[in-house]
Formats: C-alpha cells, structure tokens, sequence
C-alpha cells in the first residue's frame, strides 16, 4: 500500500465552489470514494454569502482505517481548513483559486491545486463604474507561484461540451492528477453510485481527467473576430476588409470589434459611419503620434460604445432574441415537459420615453409640464412583462422594430451632437498635446448606461471638459487628467472627484505664486 496511507496523518482536501456548481457533490463522491476504498472520512462545509462575494468552503479529511487501527484509537479530524496544513485544494474558478492562495490554504511545500481558469465575475467587478475586471493572467501566475502542483485549465468549457456540471471535470482532473491512493474505476464507481445524471457526469469526468494528465499551455490570448475577411458576414465583408487593410495591432482588434457591434445594433451604414468619423484620427495619428498608436485604439473604443448607446430599444431587441431564450433554458436546466417563464421588470423614466420618440415629439413632452406629468404618473410603479407569454414578446418586438427610426429619436440627435463636441476636443487636443489627447479620448467612457447613471456620467464628463483649457500647456496635464479621470470612476455621486479638484485648484495658486518668486542670484 501506499507509504502516505500508512501515515497517522489525514489527507486534507479543500473545495471551494459557487453555488451551482455542485460543490456538495463532489464532496459527498469524495467522502464515498473513500469510504469504499478503506478510509474513514469526514466532510464539513461553511456556506458563502449571497451574490458572488465569496464561494463555499467543502472540507474532506480523509484517514486510512489500518493505521486507525495500528493506533487503537479513532483518529480526531478537524472541521475546517487550517492555513498551511491543506494537502488538495478544488477551486471551481480562477478568482475562488486566488482566494484560497490568499486564505493561505495554499502553499507551495504541500498544496496540489486544482482549479479552473474560467471567470464568473464577483460583484465588486460588476459594480465598477470602469473595467473592474481581475487581472487573469496576474490571478493564474499567483496561483502557479502559491502551489507545490497547478493543474489548471478551462473546466467550465469541458462541463458544457460534455452536458454535466463542473464538480463532474473537478472530480476527473483530481482522479487524473494521482494526488489520491485511488484508482479510476473507484472514481467512477463513486459517481454510479450517486446515481444522479450518472453517464454525464462520466463523461465530463473523462474530460477531466485526461486535462489534468495533459500538459497544460498557458491561457491564450483573446480573439475579437480572428480572420477577419472569412468570418465577416457578407453585408460588412468590405468594411471588415478595409478595416483590415487600414489599421493595425490593437487598432485593428478594436476597430472589427466595432463594425460587429454597430452593425449589430444599428446597421451596415451606422458602421460605415463610424470609420468615417476616425478617419481625421486616423491622420491625427499619422502626423503627431508617437508610434503607439494609443489615440488612435482608445477612440476607436470609446466612440463604438458611444455609438451603441443603450436605449429602450436596445434593451427590448435583447429580451427578445432567440439565443437570451436558449441560455435561459439552458442555465436552468429546463427538461422536456418542463414550462419556462421569463419575468422581465421594466422601469422607464418619462426621459427615457421622450429619448426613444421622434425629436420633434420628445422635446415637446419634455417641455410640457402637465404631459410629462401624465406620463410620470403612469410609469411610477414600473411595469413586469413576461417575454415567454403572447402579450410581453409582442410588446418588445413592437418596441425593437423602432430600431428603424432610430435616427430620427430624440436621444440619437443629442448624442450625435455630443460625439462630434468629444471628438473635436481629441483632435484639438492632439495637435498640441498629443499624451493629453489620449486621456481626452479616455474620458468619454465616464458616459454609460442610462437614466440616472447616464446623466451622473454626462456630468462629470462636462466637468472635466470644461477643465482641458487650463490644462493644456502644463508639463503633467496627461498624468493630471488621468488622476481625475480615476477619481470620476471611485464612486457614483462624484464626491472623489469634488475632492480631486478642489485640490487641483488649491495647488494651481502655489505654483503661480512660487513661479513669480525672483530667482536666488548663482
């Protein structure tokens, strides 16, 4: 037998896991395994807190029954993980194998470390009001850095392709890695008998375990459209191409991004627009650019958002496309004879109402006072409409089909207008300071969202704005702006950036002062 199974020490096996992802199973087929197999076992859990700030902790150890024996007493098992003692650590994902590094459950003289390198994104990434994503890259090397053993690859994908749940693929790659005194037949004979979507969960158990024998490479970068002129549909083939021909290196990625994207959410000349309007950038670039290409890729992404504005119409196309209905189902679950309702909560501002009508008529309920007050009263309570009845899809179909007449939309006419104002403070901005260009371009994506978060990100853009003419000339206007930039995005209610630039005009006194003190005679 093994020379650890004789060992009076327990084997300790740690798993961390969303819910969902069937993190008490794997703990119970693990418990079963050993039980089967001449070990005595005990698992303990402490559930997570609610809307992904923080997984579930499964705790196994597992203590061979003849040295339990050999000693002539039970063994004592603990009932949670203790940092720098755990043999096996499970993380259903990248962030949750991070947080195990950093609960110190992983350590490099002991800890095997099985995890999955997908990301199901905690809220504190959601609610950022910019990128706030983790680094995954960063967040894999911590891993690999923190274990004695990474077995880390894609386990999600593996689940999805085999029809099964994760814990399925966990529990093949710790089978494939060998850390357990177990054969596979044991492995399997456990998952029959829990007799729970058995031959699923076999195959993404197969899945998993030749992964975890596998070498495996490194996370590949990601692909926006890969080869452009193939994969292109034929209604925007000779954008994409001309895209291809016209830009390069990170320009390019974002560039296709945005033909996709404004094809999608408007139409092939919406598109065409949008290279229009990077053209004079495009020279900017040529002529003052430092070879980064950096005004260039940052307005290239800032104006392919801004041109794909969210609305009501945006919103409703969405609800009701053929794919929202299939991944519904099929994160759910839904089996045959099942019925499916999706409830959707709809509540738009009187300003969000006048924004999707003609220009004309959006402004006139904009200025009427007992109108608005009309619409006011009946959108108070918000409506909810089931997309999966007659009625509710029929509403939202309504509503997607004035994607038509978007253009002529009062919200369409503002934001043109405010685009054109952006864009010609960048190539201002550029030909005299061309690092400060780029954080002007930067700037535009503090305007996001709508309703209230909209009018929160016009605000703050307008003050910064109004700024750039004071900050032109200066040695560190790019790296002023930039911290400004970041103090706009540190909360909702602007409160970092009142702060940021009281303190800019404090110190902009002092430095006039100090610069017309007289020089100290050499």
């Amino acid at each position: 037998m093994n020379a650890r199974a004789q060992s009076p020490r327990p084997i300790t096996i740690a798993v961390v896991a969303l819910g969902g992802e069937g993190g008490g199973v794997l703990a119970d087929w693990i418990v079963d395994l050993a039980q089967h197999g001449g070990y005595l076992a005990q698992a303990t859990s402490v559930p997570g807190v609610a809307q992904r700030t923080g997984a579930t902790v499964y705790y196994v150890e597992l203590f061979a029954k003849a040295a339990a024996d050999t000693a002539g007493r039970e063994p004592v098992l603990a009932l949670m993980p203790v940092p720098g003692d755990v043999d096996i650590v499970l993380a259903s994902e990248l962030m949750e194998a991070a947080r195990a590094v950093e609960r110190g459950f992983v350590t490099p003289d002991k800890t095997l470390l099985i995890a999955s390198t997908h990301r199901v994104f905690a809220m504190t990434e959601k609610i950022a009001l910019a990128d706030g994503r983790a680094d995954a890259a960063a967040l894999l090397s911590a891993c690999r850095e923190a274990a004695r053993e990474l077995r880390a690859f894609d386990m999600a994908a593996l689940a999805e392709a085999t029809g099964s749940v994760l814990s399925a693929v966990l529990f093949g790659a710790l089978a494939g890695s060998a850390a357990l005194p177990f054969a596979r037949p044991a492995f399997e004979a456990a998952i029959r008998r829990g007799q729970v979507g058995v031959e699923r969960s076999l195959a993404a158990f197969a899945a998993g375990f030749e992964a975890a024998r596998a070498d495996q490479a490194p996370l590949p970068a990601p692909a926006l459209m890969g080869d452009p002129a193939r994969a292109a549909p034929a209604a925007i083939r000779d954008l994409v191409e001309r895209a291809a021909r016209e830009f390069s290196g990170e320009t390019r990625a974002v560039v296709l991004a945005g033909i996709e994207r404004l094809t999608d959410y408007q139409d092939p000349a919406y598109a065409r627009e949008f290279l229009a309007r990077l053209a004079p950038v495009q020279e900017i670039e040529r002529q003052r650019g430092d070879d980064s290409g950096a005004l260039l890729a940052e307005t290239a992404r800032q104006l392919a958002l801004a041109m794909a504005y969210e609305d009501t119409v945006r919103v409703a196309e969405l609800k009701i496309r053929s794919s929202r209905f299939a991944r519904v189902r099929e994160e759910v679950r839904i089996e045959d004879g099942q019925i499916l309702e999706i409830a959707e909560f709809f509540h738009p501002r009187t300003q969000e109402i006048a924004d999707t009508l003609p220009a004309p008529l959006g402004d006139w309920l904009m200025r009427t006072p007992w109108a608005r007050r009309l619409v006011d009263r009946a959108t108070r309570k918000g409506k909810v409409v089931k997309t999966t009845s007659v009625g509710g899809f029929l509403l939202l179909y309504t509503l997607a089909k004035l994607k038509r007449l978007r253009r002529r939309s009062l919200r369409f006419a503002a934001e043109q207008a405010a685009l054109a104002k952006w864009l010609d403070l960048v190539a201002a901005t550029a030909r005299a300071d061309y690092p400060l260009a780029v954080q002007v371009a930067r700037m535009r994506g503090l305007v996001k969202g709508y309703g209230d978060t909209h009018a929160r990100g016009e605000a703050k853009f307008g003050t910064l704005a109004a700024l750039i003419p004071r900050l032109r000339g200066r040695s560190d206007a790019a790296a002023t702006l930039d911290t400004l930039i970041k103090a706009a995005l540190a909360d909702e209610d602007g409160q970092a950036l009142d702060k940021a630039m009281a303190g800019l005009s404090a110190a902009e006194p002092m430095s006039k002062a100090s610069s017309m003190l007289p020089r100290a005679c050499g």
